[in-house]
């Protein structure tokens, strides 16, 4: 049996209501005791913390993220995964915005014969799925036939042990409002799995498109989750969108958000997103959009730089800065939204919040802003998501729990990630454990193999 202790520190576990100067002593792998006092089992232990002036805390949870691909070989090509790591981050929710990079089960099995930087749980892509039922057009109806063959290999796939369904609305225009309760039928019957949804609409128009996300609630009574609700309402909407949301849940719905602490968003140039009409939602102009990737990378796009990289490469990645700063304070000011990165990487290169989400939240918008106050913060950040994913073992550092947690230094702790270099290690991070097992030491990952896949019902 392999003991190690963790001492001094302040141990902050919201789904146990602590905020204590408290010992934790973990034994293969899992949170053995929680205590006052360790003196007595210093040389009992194999290992030795001392955590004096840091926070020790469950694993950072990011519930929106964007899992790295599969290799020609087989394997996964981890790039995202330890970026992750270094921001404190145990486990993922990937396969969001509707897309799947890889068969989402096979995937899971892939991360358990390979081991991962973190544990990867992961959700069904509904587009992923319709296009594998045949519709391919994502402005076309899909007819009744592709619907049955999606809903099928939706309903193996959270048999499989994907968490829910997601949904990216916004990027396949031709779904219809039925073919999406449709296809959310899949979760209850599956037993009331998670969905979650890039709702169809932004800016002025989300509020229609909350409604038709919580047609699903009011049909299904399924948990409902809005990604990236600053990138959807971030414009100007966020407080009539937050009492929206708000009344939802006052009258019974299951129903939660979250947010990236970035005033930008970040899409393929040739995602719907810049359809006509795109500057007149935004109120903006072409050089708010700049290309991420491909050879205008860094540069603020003209008309026709724009024009040339949607038409020849419409797959590169492009950040557009047009979020206003207060919505996303309002949006982490609510008790019902909590972290997620939306992180996306692609060769290397993407928005900072891949590297940069959970540092960037703790000192711009916990110490600098004083928006949220650190113990709610590190709440929204692990035992929030980990309650909306279901799981049980994962977000506490309860005895029994898997001990997954982060030890970081709450004065010092910051993101270092820029639009410019989306891939700098965040500072502040001190030590990163999974399932016992030290992953990360500083800025340097020990062992990218801990992670395993995360299933529905064994988390």
């Amino acid at each position: 049996m392999r003991r190690i202790l963790i001492r001094g520190g302040r141990l902050i576990d919201p789904a146990q209501k602590i905020d204590s100067k408290l010992d934790i002593l973990i034994e293969d792998g899992k949170v053995a005791a929680v205590l006052a006092s360790s003196a007595n089992l210093v040389r009992m232990a194999d290992e030795v913390i001392e955590a004096e002036g840091q926070v020790v805390c469950p694993g950072f949870i990011d519930i929106h993220m964007h899992e790295d691909p599969v290799g020609a070989d087989g394997r996964i090509e981890q790039c995202i995964f330890p970026a992750m790591l270094r921001m404190g981050v145990t486990t993922v929710l990937a396969g969001n915005c509707g897309e799947n990079l890889y068969d989402p089960a096979a995937y899971l099995d892939l991360a358990d014969r390979d081991g991962l930087a973190v544990n990867v749980a992961m959700m069904a892509g509904h587009s992923s799925f319709r296009k594998a039922a045949g519709a391919v057009n994502k402005y076309a109806k899909a007819d009744a036939k592709q619907v049955e063959v999606m809903k099928s290999n939706l309903q193996t796939a959270l048999e499989a042990g994907c968490m829910g369904i997601s949904f990216g609305l916004r990027y396949v225009p031709g779904t219809t409002t039925e073919e999406f309760l449709e296809a959310a039928s899949v979760a209850a019957r599956a037993g009331g799995r998670l969905i979650s949804a890039h709702v169809r609409d932004d800016a002025a128009n989300v509020f229609d498109s909350v409604a038709e996300f919580a047609r699903a609630g009011e049909r299904y009574d399924l948990p409902l989750q809005i990604s990236h609700i600053g990138s959807m309402g971030g414009f100007g909407q966020m407080e009539q969108l937050l009492r929206q949301i708000d009344a939802y849940r006052g009258n019974g719905m299951d129903i939660a958000a979250d947010c990236y602490p970035y005033y930008a968003f970040s899409t393929s140039i040739g995602a719907s997103t810049y359809d006509d009409g795109w500057m007149e939602r935004y109120g903006c102009t072409y050089d708010a959009v700049e290309m991420c990737e491909g050879k205008y990378k860094g540069q603020r796009c003209t008309e026709e730089m724009f024009r040339e990289m949607r038409r020849d490469h419409p797959s590169a990645l492009t950040v557009c800065r047009v979020m206003r700063a207060k919505d996303i304070h309002l949006a982490y000011r609510s008790p019902g939204v909590m972290v997620g990165s939306d992180g996306l990487i692609s060769k290397g290169q993407g928005h900072p919040r891949a590297a940069g989400t959970f540092p960037r939240f703790l000192a711009e918008f916990v110490r600098n802003e004083g928006l949220v106050s650190l113990y709610d913060a590190v709440y929204k950040m692990s035992a929030f998501p980990a309650q909306r994913m279901g799981l049980k073992k994962k977000g506490s550092l309860a005895a029994g729990c898997d001990a997954d947690l982060v030890i970081f230094d709450p004065e010092n702790v910051h993101d270092r990630s820029t639009f410019e270099e989306p891939m700098l290690p965040p500072a502040g991070i001190a030590r990163v454990l999974i399932g016992g097992e030290t992953a990360l030491m500083g800025q340097t990952v020990v062992n990218d193999r801990l992670g395993r896949a995360v299933r529905y019902g064994q988390g």
